[in-house]
């Protein structure tokens, strides 16, 4: 049974049925992911977290539309992407996945809206260059880099390509923003304003899913699916509580999680083989 009770089969965003994915090397099988199920409706919050060797990145990659499962079903916003080709997945991600990596992933000799408007080149949209440039500057004031529109990477900070690299996973508007470590990379102050900008854009209405191996940013999503082996091991709801009365001036609010619904163990799968 997939996690999550979603009110209507509507409101589902990610719908995961006995997700499997089994790779060969030589001859050997490695099943990296063995029946996972996961259902997250539009407008979550979730972090997806995991030791290595867990599943999550191959989870990340078939989510991503990046790869396919060798058995079981995907619906990515109502449409079955378990069995589309190569090209098909291309054209689906471009249009319903906006992706933020931890190296920003940034052309280095184009400005900000240059960078930004590459989804919307990609999608053959039929756009013009003016109504590229109006959609680039949006997105990039929406993420606070209003000013910024004409810089190039190497006059940004770290957090400021970061937010570069937001506004070019939101310019398409996509069904999902699906972020790999985006902190990765950045200081702890700089990874509390962008992990801010990403519950500014979920408070909006916009779906997130964020992979972190990182508690304390986990923690600021609403939703933590932890996989281990290949399974999904524990789905837990996080609620947000006020800080406490006499916590010291600027104490971050705490997070306490509850258990949502709790997966049975799969067989153990060394890490050395699991991806």
């Amino acid at each position: 049974m997939a996690t999550g009770s979603p009110d209507s089969p509507d409101s589902l965003v990610i719908e995961i049925h006995d997700l499997v994915k089994v790779y060969h090397m030589g001859e050997v099988e490695v099943r990296a992911l063995k029946g996972i199920n996961l259902l997250v409706e539009r407008g979550e919050f979730v972090a997806i977290m995991g030791p290595s060797g867990s599943g999550k990145s191959t989870l990340m990659n078939i989510v991503g539309c990046l790869d396919r499962p060798t058995s079981g079903t995907y619906r990515l916003d109502g449409i079955d992407v378990s069995r589309l080709d190569r090209d098909q997945r291309a054209e689906i991600r471009n249009a319903k996945i906006g992706f933020v990596f931890q190296s920003f992933n940034l052309l280095a000799r184009t400005r900000a809206t240059e960078n930004v408007e590459l989804p919307l080149l990609y999608g053959n949209l039929g756009l013009s260059a003016a109504e590229r440039d109006r959609r680039a500057r949006q997105a990039l004031a929406r993420v606070g880099l209003a000013g910024r529109e004409d810089h190039y990477p190497s006059q940004l900070s770290g957090g400021q390509q970061q937010r570069v690299a937001i506004a070019r996973a939101l310019v398409t508007d996509p069904a999902i923003l699906l972020a790999d470590e985006p902190t990765g990379n950045l200081d702890s102050r700089t990874s509390e304003e962008i992990i801010g900008i990403f519950q500014e854009l979920n408070d909006a209405g916009k779906t997130v899913v964020l992979i972190t191996h990182e508690p304390d940013i986990a923690a600021h999503s609403k939703r933590v699916v932890y996989v281990r082996d290949g399974v999904v091991w524990r789905d837990e709801r996080i609620v947000q509580m006020r800080a406490q009365p006499g916590a010291p001036a600027g104490e971050p609010e705490l997070a306490v999680a509850f258990p949502f619904t709790v997966a049975p163990a799969a067989e153990p799968v060394s890490e050395e083989v699991a991806r």
